[in-house]
């Protein structure tokens, strides 16, 4: 074995450094810079691992000389996990889900594989639980248990070693968080210790054509825990969002090298475990009778359109400073539409209480909700009943006008579908060819809007 190596990390940020010093210039935090010693691999491991991406000489080809052949999705037997991680399990790749603690990340993974090791060889890492308690939740979630391997251990040095002799299809770690490598000196859940174990476990996928599946931990913002080399180095990062008090998870793609980003994945967790939602939109439309300020919009997530509830109450405010509450939504846009209406739409909201609320905890990130969420504060203002078959999208510039979004037409057949009949739609985005059962309004303007509905 070669000899050791002295490298100075910041626990912090995790920036390197040639040599020690009280200061890191990255973080501008005192005292975090500790000496870290790296040793190469063994030499009967070295020629396992050489190659970071999996390559096994050094030859130069043309992109048409690959053959993809070889390389067949998995099914993990959910269409939702499938779908969000762009139609299957990729063999050889790293895919990182986090989550907050009693989200169901454990309990997904070891549904996936209990399922998939009655069709191939599948090997389940536990570093946080004993293996007594993992046979526990397979036996109360009435799982398969018959085929599914199980390995006790936080040496990554030691799993890959198993994992070698075992030649598993796909692979889980739970959790990154307490693996470790017995080169790096510092304990399990340090930056260098959770920056190494995943570069060795993304190594060792890629070159072996093992796909694993790593479980990390979040911060108290959501935020990945560690540092942000970690969802650089692996394929797929995907976050399972979902109070524990809640029926509904979402699963969320943030980044994603063999599909489509923030595709959006929906399961309810029962008793028997978590189940996959086929249809997300029913989930969310769950009115009873419309109500002031309640109005149905459409938006795009990854790669199918969603309809979802939007709420809004605007009361008169007992404060000096009217308070602006927006859950599921960006606060400062509600900001700036508050503007856009007071300049553009007539209507003085500067001494209301405005309180905007998305229904089954969805997270709009998009702009096309802009219209919607004016049209329910209008509603809610005047205390107007809109239309329960109605449905809304838009984009609102800061002069008013309505601009197109994209995915219009897909956004309106999901509407008909569901069973409703009208449509206020940018101008741009308005069919050319009429859809069946449903008079959809394309405007240009915010004061064409509110006329279409006062």
């Amino acid at each position: 074995m070669a000899k050791n190596k002295t490298a100075f990390v910041c626990n912090e940020c995790g920036q390197d450094f040639p040599r020690w010093q009280g200061q890191c210039n990255a973080c501008k935090e005192w005292n975090t810079i500790t000496e870290v010693r790296l040793g190469s691999a063994p030499a009967n491991r070295g020629a396992s691992f050489s190659g970071f991406a999996g390559s096994g000489s050094s030859q130069v080809q043309t992109l048409d000389q690959i053959d993809l052949n070889d390389l067949p999705r998995l099914a993990s037997s959910f269409t939702e996990f499938d779908r969000v991680l762009g139609g299957g399990i990729v063999p050889g790749s790293a895919i990182l889900i986090g989550g907050h603690p009693g989200a169901g990340k454990s309990t997904l993974l070891l549904q996936t594989l209990c399922r998939l090791s009655q069709q191939m060889e599948a090997l389940y890492v536990t570093g946080e639980e004993s293996l007594q308690q993992v046979a526990m939740r397979a036996h109360r979630l009435g799982l398969p248990i018959d085929k599914l391997k199980m390995l006790s251990e936080t040496s990554v040095e030691q799993i890959c070693e198993v994992a070698l002799k075992e030649q598993p299809k796909v692979m889980v770690v739970d959790s990154i968080q307490v693996m470790h490598i017995n080169d790096v000196q510092s304990s399990p859940g340090s930056v260098s210790q959770v920056r190494e174990s995943a570069a060795f476990l993304t190594r060792f996928a890629k070159q072996q054509g093992i796909a694993v599946i790593m479980v990390g931990h979040v911060t108290k913002d959501g935020s990945l825990a560690g540092p942000k080399v970690l969802e650089h180095c692996i394929d797929c990062s995907v976050m399972f969002e979902g109070d524990s008090d809640s029926r509904y998870r979402t699963l969320r793609s943030h980044k994603n090298r063999f599909g489509a980003v923030n595709e959006l994945g929906v399961f309810a967790m029962t008793e028997k475990g978590l189940k996959e939602v086929a249809n997300p939109s029913a989930i969310f439309l769950t009115r009873d009778e419309a109500a002031p300020g309640s109005l149905v919009m459409s938006i795009w997530e990854g790669t199918r359109p969603l309809l979802v509830e939007l709420q809004v109450l605007v009361d008169s405010s007992a404060m000096s400073h009217p308070r602006r509450v927006a859950v599921g939504m960006d606060a400062n846009r509600l900001a700036m539409l508050l503007a856009v209406m007071h300049r553009h739409g007539g209507l003085q909201m500067a001494d209301q209480d405005v309180f905007v609320n998305v229904v089954g905890g969805v997270k709009v990130t998009e702009t096309s909700a802009d219209l919607a969420l004016l049209l329910a504060m209008v509603s809610s203002f005047r205390n107007h009943t809109l239309d329960q078959d109605l449905v809304v999208f838009g984009e609102v510039g800061l002069s008013g006008e309505i601009r197109p979004v994209p995915n219009g037409q897909e956004r309106l057949i999901e509407a008909a579908k569901h069973g409703f009949k009208r449509a206020i739609v940018p101008k741009a985005n308005a069919p050319k060819k009429a859809i069946a059962g449903m008079e959809v309004m394309g405007v240009s303007k915010l004061s064409q809007a509110l006329d279409a509905i006062l």
